[in-house]
């Protein structure tokens, strides 16, 4: 039987609380927005034909089955990703949810892309409301599930842990 003194056992506690936390730290994956189409599945073959509004000068894309198809590999992983922000809870403090989208302008200038090139994201710690035009990275666990917003439907969920500017 191995004994440890209470100088041991304390000592060894205190190291361990000293680790860094760097160390105990998860590694996320770093994806691009093609990964979020599965594989097989090009993004020509997402947007079909579609339709023009010549009055209004819009372009009204229609979207296949193969736009909410979801890359099984994503559902629970631990990724970081960037994009722009299209708010949807704005307070004074800062935006808590919103879609992430893979372009400037993607459902407020434009049509949304296709509901697999989107990611509803919810975050506990608001992003600060004067960098919404910022790029940003998002990091946190991705699940596959409808959202319907007032600006599109997604079929990616992600709860941000980490969110910083993207630099160039």
């Amino acid at each position: 039987m191995i004994q440890i003194s209470r100088r041991q056992l304390i000592t060894s506690a205190m190291a361990s609380a000293a680790l860094p936390h760097a160390a105990l730290a998860k590694t996320s994956t770093e994806i691009t927005w093609d990964d979020l189409i599965p594989s097989g599945v090009s993004y020509s073959e997402i947007i079909a034909e579609g339709t023009i509004d010549e009055q209004n000068d819009v372009w009204l894309p229609v979207y296949d089955e193969n736009a909410t198809k979801l890359n099984p590999i994503l559902n629970g992983a631990y990724i970081k990703i960037p994009g722009y922000i299209i708010p949807i809870d704005l307070s004074t403090e800062g935006v808590t949810s919103f879609v992430l989208v893979p372009y400037v302008g993607a459902c407020l200038h434009t049509p949304p892309p296709p509901a697999n090139q989107l990611v509803f994201v919810t975050t506990l710690k608001p992003w600060p409301s004067d960098n919404l035009w910022d790029a940003v990275w998002v990091t946190g666990h991705m699940e596959h599930g409808i959202q319907t917003t007032e600006v599109a439907e997604t079929v990616y969920l992600l709860k941000a842990e980490e969110m910083e500017t993207y630099v160039w």
